[in-house]
């Protein structure tokens, strides 16, 4: 039985880009159910700390567009 190497290699580089993605998806909503929690906990005593809270909501979310770069860049160099 022969087996297609390019078949296996494409295979491979699918499963890179998707640990990728998937591990850069996991670490930020980990990091935006601690933030959230503690920025609803700071608003509740402070209400002028919206603005702080919600942008440091919003940061983790970067981590998802680098892991999104590391993927394209993972199938790039594959091509």
């Amino acid at each position: 039985m022969v087996v297609e190497l390019a078949g296996i290699n494409t295979g491979l580089i699918a499963i890179g880009a998707a640990i990728a993605i998937a591990g850069s998806a996991f670490a930020a909503a980990w990091a935006e159910k601690e933030i959230g929690t503690a920025a609803v906990g700071a608003m509740a005593e402070k209400p002028e700390l919206f603005v702080s809270g919600l942008i440091l909501t919003v940061i983790p979310e970067t981590i998802v567009i680098f892991g999104l770069v590391i993927a394209y860049l993972i199938v790039q160099m594959a091509a």
